[in-house]
């Protein structure tokens, strides 16, 4: 699959209205078809992350945002459905704590990373602090910081320290993907009216994404300059339709697969004395009577 329909390209401008389309699904018309590659897909990534583990040098980052209902846990859930639970972490970010905010912004995301050999998923993340507190300034002024520039500076600033954050992340051997499921507007709104409807997905809703979905023009505005400033060569954002949570999950996969596979992962090598000695273990074992 061609994954330019869905990468912003290093140093353009785009625009989420023109340039991407939330309901696009590629030459697939049957969920069948999707289905059966997004299979092979489940399957390849899991033996790409035996061999990430195994290797022990490089770790992973996978960085979801998207608004409400816009299928960021299933996708996760199916996407991720085959690997080893032992070499994958996922942190869901959500309001910072009082602890949280006695430091800097970037600190909870910090002690999160994943380990070398690991798979780490942030359900939202750092980007939040581009993204909601852009939209409602006030949760700015309860960050205690010691000053906080007028304008636009202050994500301008933001943009750069995230910036540097995903190169020495990068330096030091962590992938970092972005992805950000693009769900439309009229379709959220009938996955709203389903978890209200449905006894069974009740839980999902809270009146507060309802009072969010009021800013939705406010969300797209941020989403774009985030997009503008913060798909750089080492740490891209890729733009995933998401009307059809089949396409989502299935491009999701794919990408996730053909970065694992440019890094050319390799299990580890033994040299000539660790090879000795499993040879030697092997005599003591086959020297053993029942």
């Amino acid at each position: 699959m061609n994954h330019d329909p869905f990468i912003v390209e290093p140093g353009t401008k785009i625009s989420l209205q023109k340039d991407f389309d939330p309901s696009y699904k590629a030459e697939f018309h049957e969920k069948a078809d999707a289905r059966k590659k997004l299979k092979a897909g489940i399957k390849e990534l899991a033996s790409y992350q035996d061999i990430l583990y195994a290797q022990n040098t490089y770790a992973v980052l996978l960085i979801f945002q998207a608004m409400d209902a816009a299928g960021k846990d299933s996708t996760i859930k199916h996407v991720m459905s085959g690997i080893n639970p032992q070499g994958c972490q996922v942190f869901s970010f959500k309001a910072p704590s009082d602890e949280e905010l006695d430091h800097d912004y970037l600190w909870r995301s910090m002690k999160s990373l994943p380990e070398r050999g690991r798979i780490g998923i942030f359900n939202r993340s750092y980007y939040e602090e581009l993204l909601v507190v852009r939209v409602h300034r006030e949760l700015l002024e309860k960050q205690q910081l010691p000053y906080i520039p007028n304008g636009n500076k202050v994500w301008e600033q933001r943009f750069e320290e995230i910036n540097n954050f995903e190169k020495y992340l990068f330096n030091n051997g962590i992938l970092v993907l972005k992805f950000f499921l693009n769900v439309s507007k009229n379709e959220q709104k009938k996955r709203f009216l389903d978890r209200i409807e449905s006894p069974d997905k009740n839980w999902k809703f809270s009146p507060s994404d309802v009072r969010e979905r009021a800013f939705w023009d406010d969300y797209m505005m941020a989403y774009e300059d985030v997009f503008n400033h913060t798909s750089t060569e080492y740490a891209p954002w890729y733009i995933i339709p998401a009307d059809k949570k089949w396409f989502t999950r299935l491009v999701v996969a794919d990408i996730i697969c053909k970065k694992l596979r440019e890094l050319n992962l390799q299990y580890p090598v033994l040299g000539e004395a660790e090879k000795q000695r499993l040879l030697e273990a092997k005599t003591v074992l086959e020297s053993e009577t029942d």
